[in-house]
Parts: structure tokens; sequence; C-alpha cells
């Protein structure tokens, strides 16, 4: 059993078998879920987890060599928005076009969060 990272067993398989460029777009509640990409939903309750708690929880797990995020998150949710200013070559595109751009995700992660726009694709680095 891990004692460390994290537990979930379906979203840490699906971390193990990313490689350099996939895409992992972490969610809130309210995404629209495209068919396709795998899933693991861990919408328990409304904020329930949060954008931020699972966003740093697979951080300390990712190599992370890009990101893009809707635009609208600086206007209509700054907590969230600074969460993301660290991540590397940090880009924005429309809402609609970061639903367009979840279809070829290869992991969806849903959160529990119930603020607006608390959205972003992650792009998979390498260790090396």
């Amino acid at each position: 059993m891990k004692k460390t990272g994290i537990l979930n067993r379906h979203l840490s398989g699906a971390l193990a078998e990313l490689g350099h460029g996939d895409g992992v777009l972490v969610c809130d509640a309210g995404m629209p879920i495209p068919t396709g990409p795998r899933v693991v939903d861990l919408a328990f309750l409304p904020g329930i987890p949060s954008f931020a708690q699972v966003l740093d929880g697979l951080l300390a797990e990712l190599v992370v060599e890009g990101a893009t995020a809707a635009h609208e998150i600086r206007r209509a949710n700054p907590e969230a928005a600074r969460l993301l200013a660290p991540l590397p070559d940090l880009g924005f595109v429309s809402h609609e076009e970061l639903k367009k751009l979840s279809a070829d995700a290869r992991l969806i992660v849903r959160t529990g969060e119930a603020r607006p726009y608390a959205n972003v694709l992650l792009r998979c680095g390498v260790f090396f």
C-alpha cells in the first residue's frame, strides 16, 4: 500500500501511464467532459475536493512543461488564476477554445470545485 502521494488508485494508475506531451485537464465540476479521454472523477460535494487541492497534488507528481487556461479565469476567479501563475509556459485561450482543446487530453481529472473557470490543461514534460 502506498503511504505518500496520490492514494486514489485510478488517478495514480492513470498518471503512471502519461508520457511526454500528453495533456491532463484539471477541471471544475461544471466543465463539460468530452467523449474520448480517460476521466477520473474526484468530485464528492460542491467544493470538495477543491481545484487547489487537486492541482497541488498533481503538480507534486507530474512534470509539467506547459499549461493552458481560459482567459476568463483572471476576471471571474482571480484566486484560481493565482494558482496557475507559477506554471511554466502558461497560455490563455477563450473558454470555448479550452473546451475544444480538452477533447485531445489523455486524462481529465474532475474536481468538486464550484467556482467558475477553475480549469487548466497541463502538458506533461519529462524529468530528464
